[in-house]
C-alpha cells in the first residue's frame, strides 16, 4: 500500500495513469521522468504534487549552459574576490561563498520536498550522467570545503523532457517514466472547467470542436497545446465571442496559431471563414 497518494488537485486535472505513475515514484523514491508535448502540464504536475502533499516545491529552469553542479551549489569566487579586495569580510571563510542550488537545498531541508528539475533535454547530453551519483545516493559533497551533504529526507524529483535530445540508458534506468498524452475531449472539457468554471457548455463545444479541428491539420509545425486553448476560451469569454461566431470563424487566432507558416496553413484550409 502506497503511504502517500496523489489524486491530483482541484486546479490540475490528473489522469489516472498520471496519479499511478506519481505514486510508485513516492513509494519507490525514484525520480519521476515526464515527456509529452509542451503545454501538456508537466512543469505544472511538480506544483500540484507540491501542494497535495504540502511539501515546499525547489525549481530548477535547466537552460543550454546548466551544469548538473549547478542545480547542487555554487562557489561564487568573483563575490569572494571582491571581498578580498574591499577586506569587506573575511574570506578566509569559503563556506559564505557556498550557493546551494534547488537539489542541494532540498538534500538540507528538514522536511520532505519536492524538486522540479525542468526541460533536462536542453541541456549537455552529459548532465543527466552528472547527476546520476547524487540522484542515487542522495548526497554531495562540495570540493572547495570537502563537506558531504547528506540528504535528511529524500525529495520527489520530478523531471521533465520535451524530448529535444535523447537521455542516456542509465539515467532512465533510475527512473520513473511517463508520457503526458495530449488529453482526450472529455479530459480537456474538465481541464477547461477547472480555469473557465462559468463558461457556456454550447461555447465549451464549438470551441472543442475548433480547436481539435486545427490539431488534425498536417500542414501544421506547432499544434495548439492545452495552454493556448486556456487562454483563448478566455479572450472569447472576455471578447464576448458568441457560440455561432465560432461557426463562421476562429476569433483570435494568434492565441492559438504562433508561427506564420501555420497562420498560412489555417486560412488557406478555412477557406475564408478564418480571419
Amino acid at each position: 500500500m502506497l503511504l502517500e497518494n496523489f489524486t491530483g488537485t482541484d486546479d490540475y486535472i490528473a489522469s489516472p495513469e498520471l496519479q499511478e505513475a506519481v505514486n510508485v515514484a513516492l513509494a519507490l523514491e525514484r525520480p519521476l521522468l515526464l515527456k509529452g508535448e509542451p503545454g501538456t502540464g508537466k512543469t505544472l504536475l511538480a506544483q500540484s504534487v507540491a501542494r497535495a502533499l504540502k511539501r515546499p516545491l525547489h525549481t530548477w529552469h535547466v537552460k543550454s549552459t546548466s551544469r548538473a553542479l549547478d542545480g547542487l551549489y555554487i562557489y561564487d569566487a568573483v563575490q569572494r574576490l571582491h571581498d578580498s579586495r574591499f577586506q569587506d569580510r573575511d574570506v578566509r571563510d569559503i563556506r559564505q561563498y557556498i550557493r546551494f542550488g534547488a537539489l542541494g537545498r532540498s538534500f538540507l531541508a528538514d522536511e520532505p520536498s519536492v524538486v522540479l528539475i525542468d526541460e533536462i533535454d536542453k541541456a549537455d547530453l552529459e548532465f543527466p550522467n552528472d547527476l546520476l551519483h547524487e540522484l542515487d545516493r542522495m548526497s554531495f559533497t562540495v570540493m572547495e570545503t570537502g563537506d558531504v551533504h547528506q540528504a535528511k529526507q529524500r525529495p520527489l524529483v520530478v523531471i521533465t523532457s520535451n524530448n529535444e535530445k535523447e537521455l542516456p540508458d542509465a539515467f532512465l534506468r533510475r527512473c520513473i517514466f511517463h508520457f503526458i498524452a495530449f488529453p482526450e475531449r472529455e479530459l480537456m472539457a474538465r481541464i477547461v472547467a477547472v480555469h473557465h468554471p462559468h463558461v457556456r457548455q454550447t461555447l465549451l463545444d464549438e470551441a472543442l470542436a475548433r480547436f481539435y479541428w486545427l490539431r488534425t491539420l498536417p500542414e501544421l509545425r506547432k499544434r495548439p497545446s492545452t495552454s493556448e486553448l486556456i487562454d483563448w476560451i478566455g479572450a472569447l469569454v472576455k471578447g464576448g465571442i458568441a457560440e455561432d461566431e465560432l461557426t463562421a470563424r476562429v476569433p483570435f487566432l494568434g492565441t492559438l496559431i504562433k508561427k506564420e507558416q501555420d497562420l498560412d496553413a489555417v486560412r488557406r484550409r478555412g477557406r475564408g471563414w478564418v480571419r
